[in-house]
């Protein structure tokens, strides 16, 4: 499951202005983490689809700052100095970033959906020409037969739904 928390990082006294106004722009939950310590805490436990990471903290703690980023997973990180950047223009970048990250997501998912459409063809046809190839050995025993011929209704069938789920 895709995670929709966004985390935001900083001690700035103005972490409730700016997750309220994270809230409304973008309608998923925010969770504040006061120090790179805690963030690393809660990135450990959790999955977020964006990290707000407050510019202060990374020019203060640039060896906790590394560590951070390893932890960040696929959640997008955005640097902002929350002592100047407005709640508007803040909520503008973080709603900009999740929707790339999301369009991203499906041209990923799009991508190799069709990569794996076009695999599984090759061996359902391969599938299909051995089956009818077996069931054309002359002497073939009745209870072989019975089983290629099943074999050979299942590819079909997964042909069938294969070719259905493209259109």
């Amino acid at each position: 499951m895709e995670s929709s928390m966004i985390l935001i990082v900083t001690p700035n006294l103005r972490a409730d202005e700016c997750t309220e106004a994270l809230r409304r722009a973008t309608n998923e939950e925010i969770v504040v983490a006061e120090s790179l310590h805690q963030a690393a805490t809660l990135l450990r436990a959790e999955s977020y689809l964006a990290v707000v990471l407050d510019q202060y903290l990374l020019e203060t703690e640039p060896e906790e700052t590394g560590a951070l980023m390893r932890l960040l997973g696929t959640a997008i990180p955005l640097q902002v100095n929350l002592a100047i950047i407005g709640t508007e223009r803040l909520s503008l970048e973080v709603r900009a970033a999740v929707q790339r990250r999301k369009r991203e997501q499906e041209a990923a998912r799009t991508a190799a959906v069709s990569t794996l459409r076009s695999e599984l063809n090759g061996t359902v046809t391969a599938l299909l020409l051995s089956c009818e190839l077996a069931l054309d050995v002359p002497g073939l025993p009745s209870a072989a037969a019975e089983k290629l011929q099943s074999a050979h209704e299942l590819v079909k069938n997964l042909r069938s739904q294969l070719e259905s789920s493209s259109a």
